[in-house]
């Protein structure tokens, strides 16, 4: 599975799941370009069912519900769902 780089700025390992259908994971990934961070992404339903449940256990490690978007900051922090508020404030 590969994970898809946007060039910005540093803030840390950043992470984006996310679904290519959905419009709250596509306002989420325009505001983090919006931003100017550096992050990475994937859509986990364009992957194969093993990488999707690869990826879901993945997610399950920060929060047993799995909501798309997510955000995994450095590996400790999350952020569910499109909360620009929460991203603003992580970034800004």
């Amino acid at each position: 599975m590969n994970f898809n780089s946007v060039k910005g700025s540093n803030r840390g390992k950043v992470r984006l799941y996310a679904l290519s259908t959905c419009g709250w994971c596509k306002k989420t990934k325009r505001l983090l370009d919006e931003l100017g961070i550096a992050y990475d992404y994937i859509y986990v339903d364009l992957e194969s069912e093993e990488n999707q449940i690869i990826l879901d256990r993945d997610l399950e490690k920060y929060d047993v519900d799995i909501i798309y978007p997510t955000i995994v900051i450095d590996d400790n922090r999350i952020i569910k769902g499109f909360d620009s508020n929460a991203i603003r404030g992580e970034f800004e």
